[in-house]
């Protein structure tokens, strides 16, 4: 969905669960899903904190998908404006969509981050499910790319390693992303990112799990997902994917952030595929020297190779190249972001 507003967000307190036992992803069928949680409990701690339908004003509509629609939603308890995700139940079951909303919701259930959309609540009516998620006003990185870009240098720094945080905390817990792309990299009200969109996400272990140096998943995934521009050779061969899939990805954004395209573009998505497979794209001459190398280190076809692998170092390892050299790690998200503009 290419929307100013995307799906998705990020954790709901760790005490509570959304289907009253611990969150995993499942195979539903053709079931509704459910979204009762433990706060219906009148004698949950967090009971009183829990909304339904009518606790909030529906305002403008933000985005639309095939089986959603995005608005903006004022709380009427407290005055704060949300996004809300309102999903059509009927098409989700007609449509075998069931199993992704569920792996949306619980892979949103485990985040907890500032650079990750987050997920407060979530409801139905008889018709919908809806998802309560920030509002990220300045919509998405790819706006900004489509009007702006090149980037400069420390523009694309900047974003980048926010990114990259945001990616190792998905990672950490437990969650493979595979659909991270400019259209789902939000920006907030001070131009901070928030990753969205976790329709296409793998929950691959026990969110306890450290595998922030990514490694093989607990259960591997061959199924084709996530958008035919950012796929990773892995996938295309059909072999298992790992954490590493999303450290191609950010090779692919930051590619795009410095040149304003995708490094593999084609008519069709046969033709980006064949590209992907070969390697078959262009470092543009203007790449400062340090970008070109870690892009090239990122778009590795092996993965066990690649940049963010256990093998090559891990998140550390690319924290640690000079492309990134001046980043404040710890400080990034209370930093001053970029002065973009439209």
């Amino acid at each position: 969905m290419s929307t100013n507003q995307n799906s998705d967000g990020a954790a709901l307190p760790e005490s509570t669960s959304i289907n009253g036992k611990r969150n995993t992803a499942t195979n539903t069928g053709g079931r509704t899903p459910t979204l009762s949680t433990d706060v219906d409990d009148p004698s949950h701690p967090l009971h009183q904190h829990r909304r339904i339908v009518s606790d909030f004003e529906y305002k403008e509509i933000l985005g639309e998908g095939s089986y959603s629609t995005v608005q903006a939603g004022r709380d009427k308890r407290t005055g704060k404006m949300y996004a809300i995700k309102r999903l059509d139940k009927a098409h989700i079951v007609k449509n075998n969509k069931v199993k992704y909303v569920m792996i949306e919701r619980d892979a949103l259930s485990r985040m907890n981050h500032p650079g990750i959309i987050k997920l407060y609540w979530t409801f139905k009516d008889n018709r919908s499910l809806y998802f309560v998620l920030d509002l990220a006003k300045n919509g998405e990185l790819y706006t900004y790319i489509r009007q702006l870009a090149p980037f400069d240098m420390e523009t694309a720094k900047f974003y980048a390693a926010e990114l990259l945080l945001a990616i190792e905390h998905i990672h950490y817990r437990g969650v493979v992303h595979r659909d991270i792309k400019p259209e789902n990299i939000l920006l907030d009200d001070n131009l901070h990112i928030k990753v969205t969109d976790f329709g296409s996400a793998k929950i691959v272990s026990d969110e306890n799990n450290d595998n922030s140096n990514g490694g093989e998943l607990a259960t591997p995934s061959r199924s084709f997902v996530g958008t035919a521009e950012y796929v990773s050779p892995e996938l295309l061969r059909s072999e298992s994917v790992s954490f590493e899939t999303d450290f191609w990805a950010l090779g692919c954004v930051i590619y795009q952030m410095l040149s304003g395209r995708s490094p593999f573009k084609a008519a069709t998505d046969y033709l980006i595929f064949q590209k992907i497979k070969n390697l078959d794209y262009v470092m543009p001459d203007e790449f400062p020297q340090v970008a070109k190398d870690i892009i090239r280190k990122l778009l590795e076809s092996d993965p066990e190779q690649r940049f963010g692998s256990e093998a090559a170092g891990g998140v550390d390892a690319v924290k640690h190249h000079p492309f990134f050299e001046g980043i404040d790690w710890e400080h990034i998200y209370s930093s001053n972001a970029p002065p973009l503009r439209e």
